[in-house]
């Protein structure tokens, strides 16, 4: 198979129609996934490794979260800026919040300048916050990924200025999902504001608040206010890469992740990552939605050779599905269980299934599973269930 070729990994059913609609791509690798699912949708190149450029700041952005959830660091506190994080110390071309010595800035004014203007400085700052050096931080942004199952990526520093950063559009796309389940205000709080202005007269010393030299830069993600929905994450260029894009949107209950990286590092590469992104995203919210079914609670089971007469049951996964856009209308439930259900059995044992139908036919199907352990009855009751189950045998 060409390396090129784009792959649709879909893990439901979907028509041959929706198929041939799937964009394609003039960036060189692309992943797609829904991030209340998990079901990944469209794939080009998607284990290509490739530079993430600015988009290594998400996971620079993830840990300082991280440390404020935990209460290690607080978000309006105010840092200490090293020299490191100087914006005068950033190498050529960097993009910058513009941090300079003797400034006053708080921890969530960083994660704006990491979010918005996209600052090299602002990531520095960040990293010299969390940790004692650069590199340790490095160090803990990559067991990090480890953790997170990220096998392919590796950081070398926490802007994504080096080529040497590396990442996969699928495994990058798998972590957006995670951030945005894990930091679910992230995307307003951050990565869609339109603005940021910095220095203010609250940053600066006695001696500049009269002329602070504040410099209003837009977001970066020209993907904001042109499609619906959108609310993030981060773009990123560096020449060895090319033009890269993380993005996250939401329509009508159903949210998509999506990773775009390797458009051509020319003057068209800004455009094509821009029509990628809209090709993409106009596909996957008119192709597929996340259905998000109340299942209703299963009857008690009769059970035998037990102590008791009936056993619980639960879902063994929960209800949400993506399903192609027209599915889901006039939902219905239907129970089968695997009988006899006999002692004993672990809690936990699957013993049927609950079958979902819509207007067209079975949806899918959620597993369902002991509640408790089942334990053995005493010894009339197992010998009177097995002369029941015996006779019961022959009138079938």
């Amino acid at each position: 198979m060409p390396k090129r070729r784009v792959l649709f990994l879909v893990l439901i059913l979907f028509s041959a129609s929706l198929e041939a609609q799937a964009p394609v791509l003039g960036s060189r690798a692309a992943a797609l996934i829904d991030v209340t699912t998990g079901t990944l949708l469209y794939s080009k190149n998607g284990d290509e490794e490739i530079p993430p450029a600015s988009l290594t700041k998400l996971m620079t952005m993830h840990l300082v979260l991280e440390d404020a959830a935990s209460g290690k660091v607080a978000l309006d506190s105010i840092i200490s800026l090293p020299p490191e994080s100087w914006a005068r110390n950033q190498p050529p071309r960097s993009s910058l919040m513009f941090l300079d010595q003797g400034q006053r800035v708080s921890l969530r004014e960083i994660l704006l300048g990491l979010a918005v203007p996209s600052g090299n400085d602002a990531a520095v700052a960040a990293a010299l916050c969390l940790e004692p050096t650069v590199e340790a931080f490095v160090g803990r942004m990559n067991r990090e990924a480890r953790a997170l199952g990220m096998i392919k990526t590796t950081f070398v520093e926490p802007a994504g200025i080096s080529e040497y950063n590396r990442t996969t559009a699928l495994e990058f796309a798998r972590f957006c999902c995670f951030y945005l389940t894990r930091h679910p205000e992230a995307p307003g709080a951050y990565h869609s504001v339109k603005a940021f202005a910095y220095p203010q007269a609250s940053n600066v010393g006695e001696a500049q608040k009269a002329r602070p030299g504040t410099i209003v830069q837009p977001n970066r993600n020209e993907l904001l206010g042109l499609f619906p929905g959108v609310d993030g994450l981060k773009t990123g260029y560096i020449d060895e890469a090319g033009y890269n894009i993380a993005l996250s949107a939401e329509q009508e209950g159903t949210r998509f992740a999506a990773v775009l990286l390797g458009a051509p590092p020319t003057g068209q590469g800004e455009r094509i990552r821009t029509s990628d992104s809209l090709a993409l995203l106009e596909w996957a919210f008119n192709s597929f939605k996340t259905l998000r079914p109340e299942i209703p609670e299963s009857a008690p089971v009769a059970v035998w050779k037990a102590r008791g007469k009936t056993a619980v049951v639960i879902p063994g996964s929960r209800p949400e599905r993506t399903v192609p856009r027209d599915r889901g209308k006039n939902i219905r439930f239907e129970t089968f269980i695997n009988e006899p259900v006999t002692a004993p059995l672990p809690a936990g044992s699957a013993i049927g299934e609950l079958i979902l139908f819509d207007d067209d036919g079975e949806l899918y199907r959620i597993p369902l599973l002991l509640k408790n352990k089942l334990e053995q009855g005493n010894w009339f009751k197992r010998l009177w269930d097995s002369i029941r189950l015996f006779f019961m045998g022959l009138g079938k």
